[in-house]
């Protein structure tokens, strides 16, 4: 499997470009869920709402990363109740751990691929189902994405990989 070396772009809390970026990103994962949400049962099975969290982070660090991650589910459930308020807990871990586990192997490996994108990504479900599991008590729940949202893991890890090689470091 062919790698790239990447250029990573470490922005901090007080670079107004931190801010422009993430609210690029957060904008992404404001449509994204709304076209998958016209197929029945797009969301629980493409899993939207981490898409560009993942390219937000890789690219930008886990801080561009860590305000995707927040803004996204929460501005997705004030302005269009999706995700539910139940899921949205939920939701937010999994998005906080995919910020932090993008960013850090992002910065460690400074390269990408298809099999370092599916371990971010796998990574960030596993410990999110873990911590979901723990808060819904309900094994079979909190491992829905796992159960239904395979479809959506790949997008995140070809879509991904497709996205960040070919559009966002050329």
């Amino acid at each position: 499997m062919k790698t790239t070396t990447i250029r990573l772009y470490s922005l901090d809390y007080s670079n107004v470009k931190t801010y422009f970026a993430a609210t690029l990103f957060i904008l992404g994962n404001l449509a994204l869920p709304q076209l998958c949400h016209l197929i029945p049962q797009g969301g629980l099975t493409l899993l939207p709402i981490y898409f560009f969290t993942l390219i937000a982070a890789y690219k930008y660090g886990w801080k561009v990363g860590l305000l995707t991650a927040v803004f996204s589910p929460v501005l997705n459930h004030l302005l269009f109740g999706m995700p539910p308020a139940g899921v949205l807990p939920a939701i937010l871990l999994k998005s906080v751990l995919l910020a932090v586990v993008a960013g850090y192997v992002a910065n460690r490996f400074k390269r990408i691929s298809i099999p370092v994108l599916a371990l971010v990504v796998l990574a960030y479900q596993f410990i999110g189902t873990l911590g979901e599991w723990a808060m819904v008590g309900n094994l079979t729940l909190a491992f829905q994405d796992f159960r239904i949202g395979i479809p959506g893991m790949g997008l995140q890890i070809l879509g991904g990989y497709l996205f960040i090689k070919y559009l966002v470091y050329k």
